[in-house]
């Protein structure tokens, strides 16, 4: 069990520290990532940004998901019968919201390129695992050389997706009797907005001055 995000993340951090991540970037899912992110990005002097992602719902049920966005870019299930005139209509909206999503927690500064980058992607923790891997997805569409989710702790049953899906998972625990992300930490305060834009915001202005 961790103490809290930040011990997770140090403790992450010292796994990563293995690897050559010299031209690399981390990707934080907001809100709860931005902290395990932060500690990641002080840790191992890599810059940080967050990823918002939002499904596109079906024209006829808006809750069956025929894609994703996020303001890196969009993937679509081809598998159905869509209009592109629909997609196209949905995805500038979505991305329209998620890109003021973006401004607000990184201010002007433009989302940090991927392509060609080790991006490592972040969370405290995976369930179900819809939003990492809608994130994966879009990642991808953006030419990485490669991929790193790096999480403190994730359902065995995602595990095995994201294993046959990135080049490396690194999981501080993946217990059978997982239930939810915050059994596995003694403190799992919500972190607010406000909280998660002060840290990017610190992120960035460390790696910079650096």
């Amino acid at each position: 069990m961790f103490k809290d995000r930040v011990d997770a993340a140090t403790q992450l951090a010292e796994r990563l520290k293995r690897y050559n991540l010299k031209d690399a970037v981390i990707l934080a899912i907001p809100r709860g990532g931005v902290e395990i992110g932060y500690v990641l990005s002080q840790k191992l002097d890599l810059p940080l940004d967050v990823i918002f992602i939002k499904k596109i719902g079906h024209p006829l049920n808006k809750e069956l998901a025929i894609g994703a966005v996020s303001q890196y870019g969009r993937t679509i299930d081809e598998s159905f019968s869509i209009s592109d005139e629909y997609i196209e209509s949905e995805s500038s909206r979505v991305k329209q919201l998620l890109e003021e999503r973006h401004k607000e927690y990184a201010g002007e500064r433009v989302p940090v390129v991927l392509k060609n980058k080790t991006v490592i992607l972040t969370d405290d923790g995976i369930a179900t695992g819809q939003t990492m891997l809608s994130a994966l997805n879009v990642v991808k569409a953006n030419s990485p050389a490669k991929i790193i989710v790096a999480v403190p702790v994730a359902s065995p049953r995602i595990m095995q997706v994201l294993k046959s899906d990135v080049d490396l998972v690194i999981c501080e625990a993946c217990p059978d009797d997982f239930q939810a992300v915050g059994q596995f930490y003694k403190s799992f305060t919500q972190l607010s907005d406000q909280e998660a834009i002060n840290l990017l915001r610190k992120a960035n202005k460390t790696h910079i001055e650096t």
